[in-house]
């Protein structure tokens, strides 16, 4: 167990959790990892739109600065527009300032190496040792000191490398989109990309005052979407999440449509183009077990990964797969990108959409998701998953499912709770194995 960080960097409550001291010390000990070599060292700073931002920014930037690096800020923008800019600007080590979908109370901190890849668990480990170690020796001269200013460009940077991931002869010319941006990091940047490349844009979750992230809109609330879809009888709608590193997507009709679809659309049209590095693709094990079928009809294998966009790009860096995701929008294409990019997996589709002269609902129904159930379990402290009453009751409801269904017991990375999760072809049955999970959990976390 780690003290610091999660699945997806450092979160928690901002000044509870996410303080100014905990901040400096993350700057002070992620920029001493990576100093290596006589250059002048250099980090670039991201951030979404909460109000804490501000706060957890300049704490950085005192920590970085003492310890001898220059940072680059970047304001709010995308965490992909972070982890492209920190490879293209030669920068050390890259910072996004995010909590992605969580509330404007918690915030988090989210750290890039010079390759535009997420950290490893070794070298987090290394940050978190320094983190919590004396450094007052280790700090940078008078004369060492770094400096930080303001990058004005950034936009245009992001906006110029998400319509790059197209072929040059696609645009959107006749298509109504809605996108809804969370009021978060891609308030600017998305609406902008989108209208460029010939899309009718109608825009919302555009109007962040520092306390509105995630509320009621984006990704994780899709309804004002959905709404809006039907209202202005757009094409599709786009919601991407606080920091724009997932999206899910709602077809003409108002439906949603989640990552799973989104992932079996891309891996069939790039298996078609012959573009799939191998023939699968990499996701979670909170995945459907539908989409695992699909594949398979197309014979192609679905492989799977604990919980966490990072896990599943470090198998596709280790096995050569060029597509992955999440179900719940984490859609990560390494021909692009080094992490999960909403809007490129959104331009990706409509490319698809485009392509075929479909609609956007028989475009993205590839397939028929088996009934899945997914209930969380709040716990105060200790480990319920080892309490032998639960023990048995897991495995009595696996018994019971047998090869027709799974059963994914898992503690989140980000907050104390357990996520329980069925799915098989009897809804009922499911149904009542995750009830039994969550009752047994319940007693002993209570």
């Amino acid at each position: 167990m780690r003290k610091y960080f999660g699945t997806d960097g450092i979160r928690g409550r901002a000044n509870g959790v996410i303080t100014p001291e905990l901040a400096l010390k993350v700057g002070q000990a992620a920029g001493l990892v990576f100093q290596r070599g006589d250059h002048r060292h250099r980090v670039v700073i991201g951030k979404d739109t909460r109000l804490s931002g501000y706060m957890i920014e300049t704490a950085l930037i005192a920590g970085f600065t003492s310890v001898g690096m220059d940072v680059l800020q970047l304001g709010p923008v995308p965490t992909p527009a972070v982890a492209m800019l920190t490879r293209s600007m030669r920068a050390d080590i890259g910072v996004m300032i995010s909590a992605s979908h969580n509330a404007f109370e918690d915030n988090g901190i989210k750290l890039f190496g010079p390759d535009g890849f997420k950290l490893n668990d070794t070298i987090e480990g290394e940050i978190e040792e320094l983190i919590d170690a004396e450094l007052h020796t280790k700090l940078a001269g008078s004369a060492d000191l770094g400096r930080a200013k303001r990058i004005e460009s950034v936009h245009a940077r992001y906006i110029e490398f998400a319509k790059r991931t197209l072929p040059r002869h696609v645009t959107l010319d006749g298509l109504r989109v809605v996108v809804d941006c969370a009021n978060g990091a891609a308030y600017r940047v998305a609406p902008e990309t989108l209208w460029e490349l010939g899309a009718e844009v109608i825009a919302i979750g555009t109007e962040p005052d520092g306390f509105n992230i995630n509320r009621d809109v984006g990704s994780t609330a899709p309804a004002a979407l959905v709404a809006k879809v039907r209202e202005r009888r757009a094409d599709i709608g786009i919601a991407l999440d606080g920091d724009a590193d997932r999206v899910l997507i709602v077809d003409e009709k108002g439906h949603v449509v989640d990552g799973d679809q989104l992932m079996a659309v891309v891996a069939r049209s790039w298996q078609e183009d012959e573009r799939l590095t191998q023939p699968g693709l990499v996701a979670t094990i909170m995945s459907n077990l539908g989409l695992e079928r699909f594949l398979g009809g197309l014979g192609l294998t679905l492989a799977r990964t604990a919980v966490g966009d990072r896990y599943v790009l470090e198998h596709m860096r280790e096995h050569g797969y060029n597509l992955g995701g999440e179900q719940s929008g984490h859609i990560i294409m390494s021909d692009y990108t080094t992490t999960g990019d909403g809007l490129v997996a959104a331009l990706q589709l409509l490319s698809v959409v485009q392509r075929q002269g479909r609609p956007v609902s028989e475009v993205c129904h590839c397939f028929d998701p088996l009934p899945q159930i997914l209930k969380n379990v709040r716990y105060r402290a200790g480990e319920p998953l080892s309490q032998d009453s639960v023990v048995s009751a897991i495995a009595q409801a696996r018994a019971r499912l047998g090869n027709g269904g799974r059963l994914v017991i898992r503690p989140s990375g980000t907050e104390p709770v357990i996520r329980v999760m069925a799915e098989g072809d009897d809804r009922g049955l499911v149904n009542e194995v995750v009830d039994e999970v969550v009752e047994a959990v319940t007693k002993v976390a209570a």
